[in-house]
């Protein structure tokens, strides 16, 4: 039984045999000439000086060519480009002979259309028994889906090459457009600001202005200028809104100021008059737009040499809903100077504003800032605000200071808040020096 089990499997190995064989045998049946004749390549055979004496059916398909006007009668240089034939003429040809065989050369044919056919050609040399050159034997293989598939590969590389090129170009641009800019804004901004403080006789003044971004015009703004003989006005504040809305609103507060102060140089009087003015510029037209300030006026004691009020300026202030100067004293007391009551300006069509007065003695200063200063972050997270009362810590422990050291040391400190001081900040210190000095 079991040998009878195993029988089929023979016969179905000697069956497996013999169809491969067949098979074999079927492709065995073509003759050399068909297979060199319908090669998947070209192949032709020259005389040493390149006359074609033999070329296959395959070739002659590419080219479009008759065999009778090709064998004996050309040469494998005129079948080529006139590129491919100058190539042919200086290197190819010129190394065949000293080498004995090339492989794998980028030519060009022309077909007989008058189409290129992209081909790589490799020929070797066929010597006699005495070494002595018979012929060259060549083939050729098309290239065209390779030739087209480089091309393909150039065009892609000469997009990306030309994108960024644009790109680089376009960078170029915007770096050129936003230094311009930023020129543009410097001027601007400087422009709503003075450009330098005045000296008022018996005082110093010192002034430093923080802008965040310098690709966006800032809306703090301050100034000192003269009443009439004896007295100095002040402002400092910031506008809603960045940018050139901003800067427009801050021209009119600044200017409004000004004006207000000849007038009337009450501090509440001249906010009461700013509040007028951006009530009725913005509110009234539905745009809605207001500013925050600190309104002061400085009379600076006459240097008579004796008197109790020797080398005391007298200072009045008031604020719309700014944050309230700090009263730095030479001894080191330092408190903020309270105006409660003051609303935004601009913001309500009747405002009322209260007035603050103070006395500064030599050594002591007056210090004015925006709210960019203690809404600075600091910590490693930058999760916290530096505050009031770090600031009045801060300056307590710099007492006695002139109003320059006194705008120095926040110089520096406002440098080294680093990306946690997110807006801007202008400071503004006033302070009586403990050497009188006379206009």
């Amino acid at each position: 039984m079991c040998s009878t089990g195993e029988e089929p499997e023979p016969r179905a190995e000697a069956g497996s045999t013999m169809g491969t064989d067949a098979a074999f045998t079927s492709l065995l049946e073509d003759s050399a000439e068909d297979l060199y004749e319908s090669a998947p390549c070209g192949y032709l055979s020259t005389l040493m000086d390149g006359t074609i004496a033999r070329i296959n059916a395959t070739l002659l398909d590419w080219l479009g060519l008759e065999r009778a006007t090709v064998v004996g009668r050309v040469r494998f240089a005129d079948l080529l480009t006139v590129g491919g034939k100058l190539y042919h003429e200086t290197h190819f040809a010129p190394l065949l002979r000293m080498q004995g065989q090339l492989r794998g050369i980028a030519l060009e044919m022309k077909t007989a259309d008058g189409r290129r056919l992209p081909v790589l050609v490799s020929s070797v040399v066929k010597h006699g028994s005495a070494g002595e050159p018979l012929l060259i034997r060549t083939t050729v293989f098309d290239a065209s889906d390779r030739r087209a598939y480089e091309e393909e590969l150039l065009r892609r590389r000469q997009e990306a090459e030309q994108a960024r090129a644009e790109a680089e170009q376009a960078r170029r641009r915007a770096e050129t457009d936003r230094e311009r800019l930023a020129d543009a804004l410097g001027v601007l901004q400087r422009s709503l600001v003075p450009a330098t403080l005045p000296a008022v006789p018996g005082m110093e003044a010192a002034v430093y202005y923080h802008t965040a971004s310098p690709d966006r015009l800032g809306g703090d703004f301050y100034d000192l200028f003269p009443i009439d003989r004896g007295r100095w006005a002040f402002f400092l504040g910031d506008v809603c809104g960045k940018g050139p809305a901003a800067a427009s609103l801050t021209s009119l507060t600044r200017y409004t100021l000004r004006g207000a102060a000849l007038h009337n140089p009450e501090p509440a009087e001249a906010l009461t008059t700013l509040n007028a003015v951006l009530h009725e510029q913005y509110t009234n037209s539905g745009d809605p737009r207001y500013c925050t300030a600190i309104f002061g006026i400085i009379t600076p004691a006459p240097d008579s040499g004796s008197g109790a009020d020797n080398g005391r300026t007298t200072v009045r202030l008031a604020s719309g809903g700014h944050p309230p100067a700090l009263v730095i004293r030479a001894d080191g007391d330092t408190d903020y100077l309270p105006t409660p009551g003051g609303l935004l300006v601009g913001a309500l069509p009747a405002a009322s504003f209260s007035t603050a007065e103070t006395t500064l003695a030599p050594g002591d200063t007056l210090l004015l800032y925006t709210d960019g200063l203690t809404e600075a972050r600091t910590g490693p997270a930058r999760n916290r605000l530096f505050g009031d009362d770090a600031l009045r810590a801060f300056a307590a422990d710099r007492a006695p200071a002139t109003a320059g050291e006194m705008i120095t040391a926040l110089t520096g400190l406002l440098k080294s808040f680093g990306n946690g001081l997110e807006d801007d900040t202008a400071l503004l210190a006033l302070g009586v020096p403990t050497t009188r000095t006379t206009a």
